[in-house]
């Protein structure tokens, strides 16, 4: 039996005065309505804070552990109540899919990542209860995509946070609802923030990091375009330039690369970004649930992003281009697909730990 108490949210709950729901041990969750109309939880424990967006896509909005912001910088200052995805992208973390994912190429008909970055969820949740790893809370809902003749999926996450821990554990079941196979897309879109002269450390050598040199068309950049034509040539020749973040750079508007990570003996990879000061961003996933995986940077005065890694279960070149080169997986009828990572802050003596277990480039 489960040691947890549940308490089923509801929109009418939420008001513009932040109020606290629940208290449990170290753990504080409140709710409130941004200005703009989107509704949010908070959950306090003794290292910090998330920021969560039960109804918006489950989107994690704001990640502060340590005293350190851990969240891109944006133009956005609060989340947008819209389903598109560049007219609110602000948030630390966003589920992508499940129909497709990746930028739509000319011949495809489907959003920038798919429905769910945004999707209206109807159902969230918020939990408090205990396990091996302490006290904990929980928020999780349900999302129900359906297209006549076309689409029936459950979508149902779960972000869970330790009293203790600045690090959270963030998952996602895809239920195929339909009588018949249903393909699954997925990427968990993770967007920290860059830190100056950070060392970039990871579970695959340099020969599994490929850069993609093809400038992007959906975006603008702020430098003339010559300038990231070259670098993108120099980091093609010699993937590790980026391991280390210098602020000379040319990441504007993005440089994006696929790299194929190895497990270690427990079935995780691990992506490190290791701070000046001995802390360091951490996510760890499971290359048999998603075998694999973006680097994405962006940085120009308005926008400081790094997804340090995007892990998914297909490629990122749009529902047409994937289809063509066999990489979107299948579930049956009434079958499920899950999706596991953890993300997060680590202190010193965990990187020590981390990095000497970590196979690294």
């Amino acid at each position: 039996m489960k040691n947890e108490t549940i308490l089923r949210l509801h929109p009418h709950f939420f008001m513009e005065k932040e109020r606290a729901v629940a208290e449990w041990g170290g753990l504080t969750a409140t709710i409130f309505r941004y200005d703009s109309g989107v509704d949010a939880i908070r959950i306090k424990n003794k290292r910090g804070e998330i920021i969560v967006l039960p109804y918006q896509g489950q989107q994690i909005w704001q990640l502060r552990f340590d005293n350190k912001d851990l969240h891109m910088k944006s133009i956005f200052d609060e989340p947008v109540p819209t389903r598109d995805y560049l007219s609110t992208y602000g948030g630390f973390f966003l589920h992508c899919g499940v129909t497709a994912v990746g930028v739509p190429s000319s011949a495809d008909t489907h959003p920038l990542h798919g429905e769910l970055p945004n999707a209206p969820y109807r159902n969230a949740f918020l939990t408090c209860g205990q396990d091996d790893g302490g006290r904990f809370m929980t928020i999780g809902g349900q999302y129900l995509h359906r297209v006549a003749m076309n689409h029936n999926y459950s979508a149902d996450p779960v972000i869970k946070i330790y009293e203790d821990s600045a690090m959270l554990e963030v998952s996602m079941v895809v239920t195929n609802l339909r009588k018949v196979p249903m393909e699954v897309m997925y990427l968990g879109h993770i967007n920290f923030r860059p830190v100056d002269n950070a060392e970039l450390v990871y579970s695959a050598p340099i020969e599994n990091v490929e850069i993609n040199v093809n400038v992007p068309k959906h975006i603008k950049s702020s430098v003339p375009i010559e300038k990231l034509v070259a670098f993108l040539q120099e980091l093609k020749a010699d993937p590790a330039k980026h391991h280390k973040i210098a602020p000379e750079a040319v990441y504007d508007p993005e440089v994006v690369m696929s790299i194929k990570y190895l497990a270690d003996s427990e079935g995780f990879a691990h992506s490190l970004q290791i701070h000046p000061d001995g802390y360091a961003n951490y996510v760890r996933h499971r290359p048999d649930q998603m075998e694999y995986a973006l680097r994405w940077i962006a940085r120009n005065p308005d926008l400081d992003a790094m997804g340090l890694v995007l892990p998914a279960n297909t490629g990122n070149g749009g529902y047409v281009a994937e289809k063509a080169a066999g990489n979107i997986k299948t579930v049956a009828a009434g079958e499920q697909m899950r999706f596991d990572m953890q993300m997060g802050l680590l202190d010193p003596e965990a990187v020590a730990k981390i990095h000497i277990a970590t196979s690294c480039p």
